[in-house]
């Protein structure tokens, strides 16, 4: 899988999506740390990345009916990245078999 890891998240989480074979780079790699969304939400789309983010307006572009983008919502609260990460070690499994059976949009708490 290809992911886009959105401005407000950790550069470690790419490291770790990475680590774990996936291709995955941080907004910042692309030079996209100015972005707007609907700048991530077209390079995501054209690139076939899912976005790795933890902004609901994401989530509302991605629910606009023939949208393309898929979207790795992180819906828990502020925490530090070894939280996040563990967090997403814990229901990684069930992330990518999601992803994988054709789901666009997947939310973890």
């Amino acid at each position: 899988m290809r992911f886009l890891v959105d401005i407000q998240l950790p550069p470690v989480l790419a490291h770790w999506l990475i680590r774990r074979g996936h291709d995955a780079c941080h907004a910042y790699e692309l030079g996209l740390g100015q972005a707007d969304d609907r700048e991530l939400h077209a390079v995501a789309i054209s690139q076939g990345r899912i976005l790795v983010s933890k902004d609901e307006d994401f989530f509302v572009l991605a629910i606009r009916p023939g949208d393309r983008l898929g979207l790795l919502w992180l819906r828990m609260g502020n925490c530090r990245s070894k939280t996040l990460l563990t967090i997403l070690e814990t229901q990684w499994p069930a992330i990518v078999a999601a992803f994988e059976a054709g789901e666009q949009i997947v939310e973890v708490r």
